[in-house]
């Protein structure tokens, strides 16, 4: 990856950073505005804790994709940005631009995600078998 390359897809993580830096105080502020006794009937106390949790899992997200880009402005300055953790190979500049903390290139992301569903087919096979034996009183 040439200087010029890396510099600019910095430039690139440090904006989007700062964006979703800027979301997080962003969603922290209008939670704890929006934390006023509430006085309704049980829909509206259901449909505010359910807008809540929302609300919650979306700056969890927010905050995780914070710790990726940190973790990609760490591999810049340490000169390790661009390539691939598995094959070596350089990420591609689309890939990057689109999701400037991957970590894998196209192919061993794919890779990856396939063997995380092989992973899980088992175990989701395992519970529903166990559930259906519980059920008819195995």
């Amino acid at each position: 990856m040439t200087n010029m390359r890396r510099a600019e897809l910095g430039r690139l993580l440090e904006d989007r950073r700062r964006q979703v830096h800027l979301e997080v105080q962003s969603r922290m502020r209008d939670g704890r505005a929006g934390r006023t006794a509430q006085v309704g009937d049980i829909g509206e106390i259901s449909e505010a804790g359910t807008q809540e949790d929302i609300d919650f899992a979306l700056l969890q997200s927010k905050a995780e994709a914070l710790g990726r880009l940190d973790e990609a402005i760490g591999r810049i300055e340490a000169g390790e940005y661009g390539d691939c953790l598995v094959c070596h190979v350089e990420i591609s500049e689309q890939r990057l631009r689109a999701l400037p903390f991957a970590v894998r290139c196209t192919r061993c992301e794919s890779l990856h995600e396939q063997d995380r569903a092989r992973a899980r087919r088992p175990a989701e096979s395992q519970d529903a078998s166990s559930v259906l034996a519980r059920a008819a009183g195995y």
